[in-house]
């Protein structure tokens, strides 16, 4: 199922309105905003998967860290979370989940956000991730639909995660690699989070199973807008692309680049390399942030100084066909 199918899905159901949802499924945006006060707002969100590495405690780092992201692409602080389990526990030693347990639990604590409980099933396959709430102002959250013509697109972290990741599952990734991907996957986006709120941010997303282009789209969708991405200036693991140049590309970027390439143009000296991994699903990935051109410098001279030293402006809003994409 794509990401079209599902939206069908979605518009086919007859959903509540209710005033206090400040933010629910029109926009596909990371994580849903219920207005409890004049002060006070709900940011809630639910998210999980399947192992990408063979360590079990850097597994639930990753899950952890991956759910945790919609709350800090909202602008909101996560508070609470609970543990998503789906674990074939007559076929598997407990110290397995034990493992994917410690390690989500790790960045929770990390991210000053208390584990309050969960559920968990047996399931011949193991899925972890967390359900999170957290809390923002009512008039100060983000979304993905506020990104404004003139402004510049500024990515907190490199792409390239599921090419290493297939990489690994064929025994072709070097230890260097791995590294780098879950150093990268594994940190959480909290920092960008604080930052880009002082740096009058309109619009962020974070980039995850969609790829680059998948999320950057759906901010051009719903912001009625049209983006230019420069692809020279967009940061890439340099082993990700040796490894896309071995053929080593997962399904979900060609089920990404079918949904999404009817609405993107690219300039034929493009290598088709470089935009398979513009379709790359990430996992964990970094924030995609729209913000006023005097401060998408500011912004990541500050990222860089916290440790982030591949953020980069990677494009610009400009005025066109909205919902639409060029890659230059």
């Amino acid at each position: 199922m794509g990401p079209e199918d599902l939206d069908q899905i979605l518009k086919a159901l007859p959903i509540q309105k209710d005033p206090r949802v400040l933010v629910g499924i029109e926009t596909s945006d990371d994580a849903g905003i219920y207005q409890l006060t004049e002060e006070v707002a709900l940011v809630q969100t639910v998210d999980f998967f399947t192992p990408i590495v063979d360590d079990p405690y850097t597994f639930g780092q990753i899950a952890a860290t991956n759910a945790l992201s919609d709350v800090y692409a909202m602008g909101g602080t996560p508070l609470t979370a609970m543990n998503l389990v789906a674990f074939p526990i007559h076929s598997l030693p407990s110290t397995i989940l034990k493992e994917i347990l410690r390690g989500g639990l790790a960045k929770m604590e990390e991210a000053q956000v208390a584990l309050v409980g969960g559920h968990s099933i047996e399931d011949k396959e193991i899925k972890y991730g967390l359900a999170v709430t957290g809390i923002v102002h009512p008039h100060r959250y983000l979304t993905n639909a506020k990104a404004r013509v003139g402004d510049q697109l500024v990515l907190t972290k490199p792409i390239g995660t599921g090419i290493i990741a297939t990489a690994l599952k064929a025994e072709m990734a070097s230890k260097e690699a791995v590294h780098k991907m879950v150093e990268s996957m594994t940190t959480l986006n909290r920092r960008a989070s604080e930052l880009m709120k002082g740096y009058d941010a309109h619009a962020c997303t974070d980039i995850t199973g969609f790829g680059l282009i998948g999320h950057a789209l759906e901010m051009a969708k719903a912001s009625e807008i049209q983006m230019v991405i420069h692809s020279e200036k967009v940061p890439i693991f340099s082993e990700a692309l040796d490894y896309a140049k071995q053929g080593l590309i997962p399904g979900g970027a060609y089920s990404n680049r079918r949904y999404f390439s009817c609405h993107v143009e690219v300039d034929s000296r493009i290598p088709e390399i470089l935009i398979d991994l513009f379709y790359d699903p990430q996992t964990s990935g970094g924030l995609l942030i729209s913000l006023p051109p005097e401060n998408a410098q500011k912004l990541v001279e500050a990222l860089r100084m916290e440790g982030s030293f591949q953020s980069s402006i990677i494009g610009e809003v400009i005025e066109g066909p909205p919902g639409r994409i060029q890659i230059v």
